[in-house]
């Protein structure tokens, strides 16, 4: 194996469920019923979803949502910005944790 995270592994997602039939089959009902067009479109919820898999890095939803907005038509530009924006966001997130640090350290008189 030359991976962590065997590519081929996503293929066989729904077989996850194997020993939790009724949670599994919950899960993918509301799952598909989240990517559906409402008041976002499918293609628009795909480039969310492309944005949140690149900061929760997962490899598998990065795969799936790459293909999944090519598909619906987006271009290797608009997935590049989407992958600035989720960057964005989980840089920000981490320094405005630094005012916790700041706190304590200001507690302690440092």
């Amino acid at each position: 194996m030359d991976n962590y995270y065997e590519p081929a592994d996503l293929k066989h997602f729904h077989s996850i469920s194997e020993h939790a039939g009724d949670l599994g089959e919950k899960f993918f009902a509301w799952y598909g019923a989240v990517f559906q067009d409402g008041a976002l479109s499918a293609r628009e919820k795909s480039l969310i979803a492309l944005g949140v898999a690149h900061a929760v890095q997962c490899p598998y939803c990065i795969d799936a949502y790459t293909q999944d907005a090519l598909g619906k038509g987006c271009d290797v530009e608009q997935l590049t910005e989407v992958v600035h924006v989720a960057s964005a966001i989980k840089g920000g997130a981490a320094l405005v944790h630094g005012m916790q640090m700041r706190k304590v350290a200001d507690k302690l008189g440092m």
